[in-house]
């Protein structure tokens, strides 16, 4: 998540209670995380031996459970500038057929990158945001089962903390139609939170959206409205690649936890995530695309 600068569907859906419990693997969802976030991958800083590691890593994992890439690889190359300085970044881009609805996509991303090695320090971003590229994992594991009405893109956004230039590149780049895209969940750290509160972000935008998350029930978690530039709370509409959507007029959710004392920080490590939280933050996420996918 960068620091923060600054309806399509209209029927009330709400939550049953088959999809509101999906089954999913905690243990091999930590192990995500973990790994990712440990010193093998330095950071995950776009371009530098680390990131391209965590690249390949998702590139593997996406092929070990079937997801298929859009178009002929996983990769998404593209370069870009920051002051005098070229970047090179890739997002990693995969792809599950719809079973009712293969023409119309629901965007499912996290970015990978983080920040990297400053003054001789690893900043491993566990939270931010090895969290929401596990839960992508997540999803592709739980779509093996329950394959989605609604075709689905899942993708890992590079050079988020340089500025969201993989999501803007993905948007400028699209190899399908705008107006084919229903909507984009975004989860940008999602596993920690001493109040058991996974905010949600863009419902102010889509009735239908706010419907979901107030229908949302759970005794582990709760879903909060909220960051949407209403509220008297920092606005963060703009705070990570959802923005890229929005911009577009495409619906979002942006999932989310307030920011903690090891935000941007070199102990953002695996050891200080909320193991338990995590686990339902993930399902309350799936069960949200579930009523999506429904539509």
């Amino acid at each position: 998540m960068i620091p923060v600068l600054v309806g399509i569907f209209y029927a009330r859906v709400g939550f049953s209670q088959e999809c509101s419990k999906p089954s999913l693997d905690g243990n091999v969802l930590l192990k995500h995380v973990e790994t990712l976030s440990s010193d093998l991958f330095e950071g995950r800083f776009t371009g530098s031996e680390g990131g391209i590691r965590a690249k390949k890593y998702i590139i593997n994992q996406f092929y070990s459970l079937g997801v298929k890439p859009l178009k002929k690889d996983y990769e998404q190359p593209f370069v870009f500038k920051k002051g005098e300085k070229t970047y090179k970044g890739t997002n990693v881009i995969g792809y599950i057929k719809g079973t009712l609805r293969p023409h119309k996509f629901v965007v499912i991303s996290a970015h990978y990158d983080h920040i990297g090695i400053q003054k001789g320090k690893i900043y491993n971003g566990a939270d931010d945001n090895a969290s929401g590229v596990a839960a992508l994992f997540g999803f592709a594991e739980y779509f093996q089962k329950s394959p989605p009405k609604h075709s689905v893109i899942l993708v890992a956004f590079d050079a988020e903390e340089l500025g969201m230039e993989g999501s803007k590149y993905f948007m400028e780049n699209l190899s399908i139609s705008k107006d084919a895209i229903v909507a984009n969940l975004n989860m940008d750290m999602i596993s920690r939170s001493d109040t058991n509160e996974l905010y949600v972000v863009g419902t102010s935008f889509n009735d239908s959206f706010k419907s979901i998350v107030s229908d949302f029930a759970s005794e582990r978690l709760k879903l909060v409205r909220g960051h949407d530039g209403y509220d008297k709370k920092e606005n963060w509409v703009y705070a990570s690649d959802h923005a890229n959507f929005h911009k577009k007029r495409i619906p979002f959710l942006y999932f989310g936890v307030e920011d903690h004392e090891d935000y941007h920080e070199h102990t953002d490590d695996f050891e200080n995530i909320h193991p338990e939280f995590y686990i339902e933050a993930v399902k309350a996420i799936i069960s949200v695309f579930e009523t999506i996918d429904n539509f």
